[in-house]
């Protein structure tokens, strides 16, 4: 029960009293009065309604007021009004009275869209009493879906009307309860398809359920209310019948009673509007209340107005008036009635003008349930949170005021608040702020720093544990934030608990290697990860765990250079094939650590024939160093074997350069040799024999090169020849295989022999001899193939003669081409040659040519055109020779093109020559460095 003197008083609605529009000359308006006489009221569907009795000449007539105030009326009875609804949904109007004296009250119901004569068209109109029996009708309410009409008697008896109420033929009229006491008050409930009715005497209150059949009646109390102390609440209180009793205001539901409010005071008239509850009561101080629940129509006391908020508990208006008729609402305010004929109108404030009154007195918590009962919006709300937060914090509890602020959240900027409680140093207060923050993920990156930071300052580790260890669907923070602030304030195992269970690996990784210190775990940890992610992070932290933990660094890595697969299977079952690094990628990380590179590395070329290039050329490296600082002559041994097998794997081709030069910084002789035999560098294979003056290995070279590259023998002579050793068995070898392939003139010979001083005229005699014998037999054939040539010129030149001065006779019987008997027309050369016609137009290629002749002809003139074009060019090659300054550039363009590829010796100088325009230096260069080919 809710004592109502506890309720605060408010004036949220303002009283006015309705005037008459102002006349045309603008002067005031005098207060609005009714026709005397008005006997029941009610509005809806833009009018208030009145009913009037007969008084005087004035008939029963029903008024219509609407909003201009242009009263409009219609007789409907010849008595009296007794009852009047107005349904809000329909135009319908169904009224009470009576029409002659005696108890006949008649119902009629009148549509007032429709007109008869001018007046709202009657549609139906039958007697109200039950049976014959006379009595006063006491309550009326009508359903607003038009099928059920109950009619409330003074003897304690309901009529109800089921059916269309508009018409007589689609209706039934019943009696639905009979009793002892009357009935004061009647009210229809709609919920769903269940239709309910309350009926309420003076000494009880029972409900009929109208939807089922013989309508189950139950009593909800043993105590009733007087006439209009009764009225249907709406949605906001759940549709429940009011019940205003003299000491108490009773709420009920069809099965069951409610709320109860100790609202003292004699109860005249009960109303309900827009969730407040309108109650009209006797002045405490007026005189004691009638038998029949205040019915005292023409008492004058005074009479107290006043309007309840049920829901907010406080009274949002009280005043006192003089005999109030009724209270009706329309358009918006309520309308009081007097029994003067005047009208005072309630307007109600508007929310923000009842906030404020409410602000003013420091009413945060009603402004908070009014606002909320109003519909406010969420920005309204916050408003209110804020004001109130900042009240309570003024009034210096903290505690209160954050719960304001933390309603304020999503609405209010969390900086707003943050910055008062850091500046009061309330550091619980702002954690259940942050923490609320972070509950509607509100909350960024400085938000989390600040609530960890919170947790720290307070020690308290079981929170900080709950706010981290929320499982996944419920984080409401950002992770990498929560782990920078928990690294930095030493809580490793909080961050390293964030960072694996969110998977942030580097974090993970950074916090176990850099702070805890706890290598094992994070190389565990890096085999469970993804092939991407364990790559990139042990080529960042591969340094680190190869120098703490080396073997297991350098086992994980040979697993992730072959056939990778996660240890912990995160990268799903359809991860079938293994994954596979680039070996060479790794190498850095074996700093200082060669034994374990030494193993990965040939690993790797072990499993992995087609590895990366740089992983055989660190491998090479490496055994060579081995090699190298190796002291263990057993051990130093199976070293060399090893780098040379390397070498000779075929896995160098392309970086032979590069191969080269790690064998000559470690002084690696087999494996520098085998790359200049591999790379056919034979002059670089000689001359490391010749700096080591290994004779026997230069010869060697030379002989199994020689082939290849002639002038083998030429540098070896001329090595021997500048040594002063005695090396005239190594000079004699030479010399015999430069006279078996003719490499060398004898003049080259004799004057590259001449440096060496031990070198005496008995080493290349039988070589002088052999090539002299040799020359002199060359210039026995010459000259035979001289005279033999002159022969052939004499002899042609004869022939020349001939043709010139004596004719030709052509003797031919067979033709040249087909040997068949020559036939005229035939054709003839000066050769001796002959053929048909036909034959020689079939054959020949030119009509001045002989077919037979002309291949060896054509010989011939190329031989002439080959010899005119070298005559030239030898004339343009001393032409520039004496022109140019660089006469060197010139013999080093001409040798570019080829021209001295093949060596001619002139040993008689044609005439007009002279031998002053061949240099001797030039001729001595061309000796030595031209290939010769006999």
């Amino acid at each position: 029960m809710a004592a109502y003197l506890q309720w605060r008083r408010f004036v949220f609605f303002d009283r006015e009293t309705v005037r008459e529009p102002a006349g045309p000359d603008g002067a005031g308006a005098k207060p609005f009065a009714l026709p005397p006489g008005i006997a029941v009221c009610d509005s809806g569907r833009g009018s208030l309604v009145f009913g009037d009795i007969l008084c005087g000449a004035v008939r029963c007539q029903i008024w219509f007021l609407p909003r201009s105030l242009q009263l409009s009326s219609f007789q409907a009875y010849k008595l009296r009004v007794t009852h009047l609804y107005q349904l809000k949904q329909h135009s319908i109007l169904v009224s009470i009275g009576e029409d002659e004296e005696g108890i006949n009250p008649l119902v009629k119901v009148w549509n007032l869209e429709k007109r008869d004569g001018g007046n709202p068209l009657c549609t139906r109109i039958f007697p109200a009493i039950p049976g014959n029996k006379p009595t006063v009708v006491s309550c009326l309410t009508v359903h607003e879906n038009l099928n059920f009409m109950a009619i409330g008697f003074a003897d304690g008896s309901v009529v109800l009307t089921k059916g269309d109420i508009t018409r007589d033929r689609h209706s039934k009229t019943q009696i639905l309860h009979e009793g002892s006491y009357p009935v004061t008050g009647l009210a229809f409930r709609q919920s769903g398809k269940t239709t309910h009715l309350f009926v309420v005497t003076t000494e009880n209150i029972q409900s009929y359920m109208l939807s089922v059949k013989d309508y189950p009646r139950l009593e909800l109390d043993t105590h009733g209310c007087g006439l209009r102390c009764s009225s249907l609440s709406d949605p906001s209180q759940d549709l429940q019948f009011i019940v205003a009793g003299n000491e108490c205001v009773y709420l009920y539901q069809p099965d069951e009673r409610g709320p109860c409010f100790a609202f003292e005071g004699q109860k005249l008239i009960v109303h309900w509007y827009r969730g407040y509850l309108i109650i009209v009561s006797k002045d405490r101080k007026t005189s004691p209340k009638s038998e029949f629940a205040g019915n005292e129509a023409q008492n004058s006391d005074k009479q107290v107005l006043n309007i309840y908020d049920l829901c907010n508990k406080f009274i949002a208006y009280s005043s006192i008036f003089d005999d109030i008729v009724d209270v009706l609402a329309e358009w918006g305010s309520l309308y009081v009635l007097t029994r003067d004929g005047k009208i005072h109108v309630l307007q109600e404030k508007d929310t923000q003008t009842k906030l404020e009154m409410l602000f003013r007195k420091n009413l945060f918590e009603m402004a908070i349930n009014l606002a909320k009962s109003h519909h406010l919006d969420s920005d309204g709300l916050s408003e209110i949170f804020r004001q109130y937060g900042d009240h309570l914090y003024n009034k210096g509890n903290h505690d209160g005021a954050i719960q304001q602020y933390i309603r304020t959240i999503g609405k209010l900027e969390p900086s707003y608040v943050i910055r008062k409680f850091l500046d009061a140093q309330r550091i619980h207060n702002l954690t259940a702020y942050l923490q609320m923050l972070h509950l509607q993920s509100l909350a960024n990156a400085d938000h989390t720093t600040l609530l960890l930071n919170c947790y720290t300052k307070l020690k308290d580790s079981s929170k900080l544990e709950e706010f981290i260890k929320t499982s996944e669907s419920e984080v409401h923070f950002d992770v990498e934030t929560a782990i920078k602030v928990l690294r930095q304030a030493g809580y490793y195992s909080h961050a390293v608990y964030l960072a694996e269970k969110h998977e942030h690996h580097e974090w993970y990784l950074k916090i176990q290697l850099e702070d805890i210190k706890n290598y094992q775990e994070a190389l565990h940890y890096i085999g469970k990860l993804p092939f991407e992610q364990a790559e990139s992070n042990m080529k960042r932290y591969g340094k680190i765990l190869m120098h703490h933990v080396p073997k297991e660094t350098t086992e994980l890595l040979k697993i992730l250079c072959t056939d990778y697969r996660p240890s912990g299977g995160n990268e799903g079952p359809g991860m079938l094939e293994g994954k596979k690094a680039n070996s060479e990628e790794f190498i850095p990380v074996f700093a200082n650590n060669s034994r374990e590179l030494k193993a990965f590395l040939e690993h790797m070329t072990e499993v992995q024939a087609d590895s990366p290039q740089g992983v055989y050329d660190t491998l090479l490296e490496l055994r060579l160093q081995n090699w190298a600082h190796e002291q263990d002559e057993q051990i130093k041994e199976k070293l060399h074997n090893e780098a040379l097998t390397l070498l000779k794997s075929g896995r160098f081709k392309t970086v032979f350069d590069k191969a080269l030069v790690l064998c000559q910084m470690h002084n690696f002789k087999d494996g520098v040799l085998y790359l200049y035999e591999q790379g056919k560098l034979f002059q670089q294979i000689m001359h490391y024999h010749m700096q080591n003056e290994q004779y026997k290995k230069v010869i060697e070279v030379c002989e199994l090169y020689g082939d290849q590259e002639a002038c083998l023998w030429e540098q070896a002579l001329s090595y021997f020849a500048r040594k002063e050793e005695n090396c005239k068995e190594y000079i004699a070898a030479v010399l015999k295989h430069i006279e078996n392939k003719n490499l060398m003139p004898p003049l080259l010979v004799v004057q590259t022999l001449a440096h060496n001083s031990t070198a005496t005229l008995s080493v290349i005699k039988d070589y002088l001899v052999n090539k002299l014998q040799k020359q002199s037999r060359q210039i026995e054939q010459d000259e035979q193939r001289i005279q033999k040539y002159r022969e052939e010129t004499t002899r042609i030149r004869l022939e020349i003669e001939e043709l010139k001065a004596s004719p030709k006779i052509f003797q031919k019987t067979k033709c040249s081409i087909c040997t068949s008997a020559l036939e005229l027309p035939s054709v003839h050369f000066l050769c001796g040659h002959s053929f048909h016609q036909h034959c020689f137009e079939s054959y020949s290629e030119s009509d001045s040519e002989c077919p037979t002749c002309m291949p060896e002809n054509r010989k011939v003139m190329d031989m002439i055109r080959a010899q005119e074009q070298k005559r030239d060019l030898h004339d343009q090659f001393q032409h520039q020779l004496k022109c140019s300054n660089d006469g060197f550039s010139v013999v080093a363009d001409y040798f570019g093109r080829g021209v001295f590829n093949k060596l001619t010796l002139i040993t008689d100088l044609p005439s007009g020559k002279t031998a002053t325009t061949i240099e001797a230096g030039l001729q001595r260069e061309l000796l030595i460095h031209t290939k010769r080919s006999t």
